[in-house]
């Protein structure tokens, strides 16, 4: 049996340890070690199950900073799916309401900090003074957000910030509001007009030192409109590999893209999720594995719930932003986890999964014969439970999208 623990755990290591999932430390892999040496299989598996709550415990520490009024607690309250007067919202103001550095976390995710910055427009600003007051260290990049011309203060903490050896990005916020003042001229044109914004902020940087200027435009109010995706690709790019995945789930799942992109972060994790069943179903403990396995499987799925906004709470904010009704809404949601979640009967749809069922029956025939028991046991696990949550994710990303798509209907 602790041979075939020791099989399975291996094949954890070899994808713990890569380079999507980087975050186990040596101390992590030497208390299992301990803990399989001295054959306490619980304690091993305890000692993974909390390295895979690592996962989800990696911090992320946004900069937003700009001149005042500019839209940064606007920013800082869109990026984490907040309108300006909710509650937990950063507050704005006509003049600069931070004063010091501000943190908001993420509704859901607790570890992804957005942090809303001192106003850098005032005459005396000094950029190097002002990365040193805000703690630059802390921040994994900074938002430089401007919402006309980018100025001279701009400038400054951009090449400040580089000093630093940190990563920033230019976005020219109230897009919105530059699209409906140019819908008064007979001859507009969104394209062109986008195309003319972000040229005239590129030149403006330049004309102040920046060489090759990249500048996204983004509203606020309209945030999966414009340059979100731009953002979001080029912000994915440049983060460490551990990072990404906890950027992808925590932004708003507000484009079709990000749709497709969170679907494929979260795929990732099954492989990883099976193994562990597959460790526990090495145990020759009737009904632990079968039990263990609807636990796990109950809380991925709760994730890719969060992770989609296809929760109550997040559905309600759609209704009302959109002007919907959350019975309409609901009904472009066809798979069964959606209402398992909300009836708590999840437990009890998944009893009724065939995967889980054939695992059940044929691991309960098996378990106890030499070595073959093991090896069926585990190898069952490993099926029914990536099986499971890959059924599952395509039919909550496919709800998801078809929300998404009934509320771009509705505005067009």
């Amino acid at each position: 049996m602790v041979d075939m623990f020791l099989f399975f755990l291996f094949l954890f290591f070899q994808m713990a340890t890569s380079e999507d999932y980087c975050v186990i430390t040596q101390e992590d892999l030497e208390d299992i070690k301990d803990s399989i040496s001295t054959r306490d299989l619980s304690s091993a598996v305890d000692a993974i199950k909390e390295y895979l709550k690592k996962q989800d415990l990696v911090e992320l520490n946004i900069g937003v900073t700009g001149e005042s009024g500019s839209g940064k607690s606007t920013f800082v309250n869109a990026f984490r799916g907040l309108g300006d007067e909710e509650e937990g919202s950063a507050k704005i103001g006509v003049v600069e309401t931070t004063t010091e550095p501000e943190v908001y976390l993420h509704p859901e995710y607790k570890n992804v900090k957005v942090w809303d910055l001192p106003g850098i427009g005032t005459p005396n600003f000094k950029a190097d003074e002002y990365l040193e007051l805000v703690q630059f260290e802390r921040y994994d990049f900074f938002i430089i957000i401007g919402s006309d011309r980018f100025r001279e203060c701009h400038t400054q903490l951009a090449k400040e910030i580089m000093k630093m050896k940190k990563t920033f990005y230019f976005v020219r916020s109230k897009t919105d509001l530059s699209i409906d003042a140019e819908k008064r001229k007979k001859n507009f044109d969104l394209n062109n007009t986008l195309k003319s914004i972000r040229e005239d902020c590129e030149n403006g940087l330049r004309k102040i030192g920046i060489e090759d200027p990249v500048v996204f435009l983004i509203s606020g109010w309209e945030l999966g409109k414009y340059d979100l995706n731009a953002l979001q690709e080029r912000m994915e790019k440049e983060l460490p590999q551990h990072k990404r995945r906890v950027l992808m789930l925590a932004l708003p799942n507000i484009t079709l893209e990000i749709n497709e992109k969170k679907k494929k972060a979260l795929e990732k994790d099954i492989a990883m999720v099976a193994i562990l069943s597959a460790c526990m179903a090495a145990i020759p403990l009737p009904g632990l594995s079968i039990a263990v396995d609807l636990a796990i499987i109950a809380v991925e799925i709760q994730k890719y719930r969060i992770a989609f906004g296809l929760d109550k709470q997040s559905l309600v904010k759609l209704c009302e932003k959109y002007g919907k009704r959350i019975e309409t809404v609901e009904d472009q949601i066809k798979s069964a986890w959606y209402k398992g979640i909300c009836t708590g009967s999840l437990i009890t749809i998944l009893k009724q999964v065939s995967f889980l069922a054939t695992e059940e029956a044929v691991e309960s025939a098996v378990r106890f014969v030499p070595f073959l028991g093991t090896v069926v046991a585990g190898a069952m696990s490993f099926w029914a439970v990536s099986s499971t949550l890959k059924s599952a994710l395509n039919d909550i990303a496919e709800d998801a999208r078809n929300v998404l798509m009934s509320l771009v209907e509705t505005e067009v």
